[in-house]
This record gives C-alpha cells, structure tokens and sequence, in this order.
C-alpha cells in the first residue's frame, strides 16, 4: 500500500509541475471507466462524517429535495471508455465496435 501512496504524492508532484504523463492520463480514464460508485451512494443514503474518506472521484452531481429524495448522477462511463480507447493508441476497430453496440443499447434503453 505504500507504494500506492508513493504514486499518488508523485502524481501530485507531477500535476504542480505541469509534468502529467500520457500513462497517468490512461491510468486515471480507467480507473474512471472500470470504479465502483458505492462510495457515492453512501453519500447519498448516509450520515457521512469524513467526506475525505470517501472515493467521489465517480460522481458528477447530486441534488436533495426538500421532501427527502436524493438524486444522483455519476460520470459518463462509457465516454471514459471512449476516451481510454483513444488513449491506448492500438487499432481499436473491435473496441469502437463494441462502444457501438454499447451506445445503440443505452439509447434504447
């Protein structure tokens, strides 16, 4: 786990100095792509005392009512995964397929 910690502080190094690598850019996509949002959900249905605790890096906004209910929006996973494609820089033809085929899905939906 250190040597998670020890990235991060190098990548926080490397942001201040405006030195973010193209590998940093993939990686965090990602991680963005692929997370889990249970951290915003308890968010939402939860007293959360330390927000810093918690991983919100997935979520793009969130409302509450007066009457109680909770709405939440998350990132656009597959525009992450679009972009992490784009990223990789390999011949993407079966990806962009798939993307595709995830896009027709989600519009029927």
């Amino acid at each position: 786990m250190a040597k998670k910690d020890d990235s991060g502080k190098e990548l926080k190094t490397r942001i201040q100095k405006g030195q973010i690598r193209r590998e940093d850019v993939t990686r965090r996509l990602a991680e963005l792509a692929f997370g889990q949002p249970n951290d915003c959900v308890r968010l939402a249905l939860e007293e959360v005392g330390d927000l810093k605790k918690l991983d919100l890096s997935l979520l793009s906004e969130i409302k509450r009512s007066e009457k109680g209910m909770v709405e939440i929006k998350l990132i656009d996973r597959l525009r992450a995964l679009e972009q992490l494609a784009q990223s990789t820089g390999d011949d993407n033809s079966q990806m962009e397929e798939f993307l595709q085929a995830l896009q027709s899905a989600a519009k029927e939906e």
